[in-house]
């Protein structure tokens, strides 16, 4: 029997806006293309995304323009969490019926939800759909290991988790450790602890979409057996931009649409608002590390 199960470098792709804020459908499909090309093994639209900046009309387009655009060539992942349980089973079933291979969903956030609550949370959102179901854990709300497996078990399509919470290569660890094979575990958190997860047993990372073959070379070198080369490439290329874009979320999207705009991906590097811009000293040191590491 073939194995389906997900894994690989599945980008979280940032999105592309017009001089007006509204989503550049064409520049879109440039950075799916581009991300593709550069050898992921899937793509993904989330918070890295913006997507809690979108509108229903808009989730819609976006799910439906990189489902067209990817063409069945790597899975693509939706972002469908929300503060509320009929909204997320709302969001679940729209990402589904507009193509989405899987979900990825936060448990509810802003008031205190119980351990309890949240398994009915997933389980309502699993019930509703039938593609397999990524649970994402961060700092705020976190999701532990032994809430994770729970849930897991009682929600048919819950069969991905990915670990953001810190410290995370010890949350990578301890998840992977109770999991079994209840839950596959990906990393996140802009692929920071890229390597030390895989050395955990993570079977995936989410990291954001600028360097999609540098994220790819890492993944090869590793399971080649080449950990020395697989840190090479992490420090010489992809820590230089991750530690530009990992003084917060602003910075995050402002860095990584300027690479993509820099090399000639999108057109705008435009952040929806209300954001801070980049620091002037940010922003030149940004531009010497694209000229360094890329030329342009």
């Amino acid at each position: 029997m073939t194995d389906t199960t997900m894994r690989g470098v599945y980008p979280i792709l940032v999105m592309p806006f017009d001089e007006q804020e509204r989503i550049d459908e064409e520049s879109l499909r440039s950075v799916v293309d581009f991300n593709i090309e550069q050898g992921v093994h899937g793509i993904g639209i989330a918070l890295g995304s913006e997507v809690m900046k979108f509108t229903e009309a808009e989730r819609v387009l976006v799910t439906r323009t990189v489902v067209d655009q990817a063409r069945g060539r790597v899975p693509v992942v939706i972002n469908t969490g929300s503060t509320c349980t009929s909204l997320a089973v709302f969001y679940s079933r729209m990402a589904e019926e507009n193509g989405a291979d899987a979900i990825m969903v936060m448990p509810p956030s802003g008031a205190p939800v119980s351990g309890p609550e949240t398994r009915a949370y997933y389980k309502a959102i699993s019930d509703a759909v039938h593609v397999p179901i990524f649970i994402q854990d961060t700092n705020t709300p976190h999701v532990s290991a032994g809430l994770a497996v729970q849930i897991a078990e009682e929600s048919e399509n819950v069969r991905y988790i990915k670990v953001e919470s810190s410290p995370t290569t010890v949350m990578v660890s301890e998840t992977v450790k109770q999991a079994g094979d209840k839950l596959t575990v990906f990393g996140g958190a802009g692929g920071n602890y890229y390597v030390e997860e895989l050395r955990r047993g993570s079977q995936g990372t989410m990291p954001s979409c600028s360097q999609p073959a540098e994220f790819r070379q890492v993944w090869d070198r590793f399971f080649a057996g080449d950990e020395q080369g697989a840190l090479d490439v992490f420090y010489r290329r992809i820590l230089p931009i991750n530690r530009l874009a990992g003084e917060g979320w602003g910075a995050f999207y402002h860095v990584n649409k300027e690479v993509l705009r820099h090399r000639g991906v999108m057109r705008t590097a435009i952040v929806r608002g209300p954001i801070a811009p980049l620091d002037d000293e940010t922003r030149q040191e940004l531009d010497r590390t694209i000229e360094e590491l890329y030329g342009c």
